[in-house]
């Protein structure tokens, strides 16, 4: 059934972008809502885009920026917001709203999911407050690790802003202080500090923005540690005691944090590039690598396309997205995208074809 879909789409002609890309990767589109209707993405990873897919009453159920989501053992989807009226979200898989809970994450950021035993528990982070705290799926804290500073890591001027956590097989936690001193933070299943690693520099073991970290189990043989040094646009890799291993660098991907789904990578990719500029305001789009770590689809930018092995500038070219911020994949592999500073915009639903 599935290959026929996609068989049947490419036959119709409906995989294509449709949108000719021009020579510094943009297409302006003046009615977003077009694009409702587009197929995005390439080869064998093209979706159907469903804008209004996570659409909520702004007076009941507001948001500021959508930073995360996460799916639960129960197949719901859990979003993070720095709106304290509701800093978490919680849909089922149609787009419906199911609960919301927190009011205390101002600058709610990261959430990461762990199965604890027969038990979900989420990972928050706060860089505004310099709090990573473990809590129930409902809400209740179990747990809130030690600031660095309090415990002699960090020195009183430097800067604290945990953005993401990730968990290791045996329970350590990985906290990347992508907002503050780029370093990762390794404590034990207790909270206990282990290591530090990484911190803000150009040589390879070292990291800029550090903003998002995964346990990358795909081989379970050699489970290691992915990074993100945004403004490298690269995923650097990592022993899980914190020795630098190789860098996977992707011109042009100013990426957030790496989400590992089966043999492949996914990203929300925060901004785009134009031919002169580093950065441009509300741009992005999403990246997929596989399991040889190679770009095989950018959905909402240019096609990947490697010379001599390596690979070329990506660029955003369709109006569609605002700063993708991460990327949440279902057993479907659909995909739902959130997006930062993007005009209060929920999440976004790209369905596989």
């Amino acid at each position: 059934m599935e290959n026929s879909r996609r068989d049947f789409i490419k036959k119709t002609g409906l995989a294509s972008t449709a949108l000719a890309v021009p020579s510094y990767g943009f297409t302006i589109i003046n009615n977003k809502s077009s694009l409702s209707d587009q197929i995005i993405g390439h080869g064998d990873f093209k979706y159907r885009v469903h804008k209004e897919w996570g659409n909520l009453n702004p007076n009941t159920t507001p948001i500021k920026n959508c930073h995360e989501m996460v799916l639960d053992s129960k197949g719901r989807l859990i979003m993070i917001t720095d709106e304290t009226k509701n800093n978490i979200i919680i849909y089922d898989k149609s787009g419906k709203l199911i609960s919301t809970w927190g009011h205390e994450y101002n600058s709610g950021h990261g959430l990461t999911l762990f199965k604890e035993g027969e038990d979900d528990v989420l990972f928050i982070t706060d860089p505004g407050a310099g709090k990573v705290v473990k809590t129930t799926v409902d809400g209740k804290v179990i747990m809130e690790l030690p600031n660095p500073k309090d415990i002699g890591v960090y020195t009183k001027k430097m800067r604290y802003k945990p953005t993401e956590t990730a968990i290791a097989p045996n329970g350590d936690i990985y906290v990347s202080d992508g907002y503050g001193s780029d370093w990762v933070l390794q404590f034990n299943k207790e909270g206990e500090f282990i290591r530090k690693f990484g911190g803000r520099g150009h040589l390879d073991n070292q990291l800029s923005n550090a903003h998002g970290v995964a346990i990358d189990d795909r081989d379970p043989n050699n489970i290691t540690l992915l990074c993100t040094s945004r403004t490298h646009n690269s995923f650097k890799r990592f022993t899980l005691d914190g020795t630098y291993l190789s860098t996977i660098f992707l011109p042009g991907a100013y990426v957030c944090r790496p989400v590992v789904d089966g043999e492949n990578i996914y990203s929300g990719v925060c901004w785009s590039r134009m031919k002169y500029l580093e950065r441009v305001p509300d741009s992005g789009f999403v990246t997929i690598l596989d399991k040889n770590d190679k770009v095989v689809s950018n959905p909402g930018g240019t096609k990947p396309k490697y010379k001599g092995g390596e690979l070329q500038l990506m660029l955003q070219n369709t109006a569609l997205f605002n700063h993708c911020h991460d990327v949440c994949v279902d057993e479907d592999k659909n995909l739902y995208i959130c997006q930062w500073n993007a005009n209060k915009s929920y999440p976004i639903k790209l369905e596989r074809v």
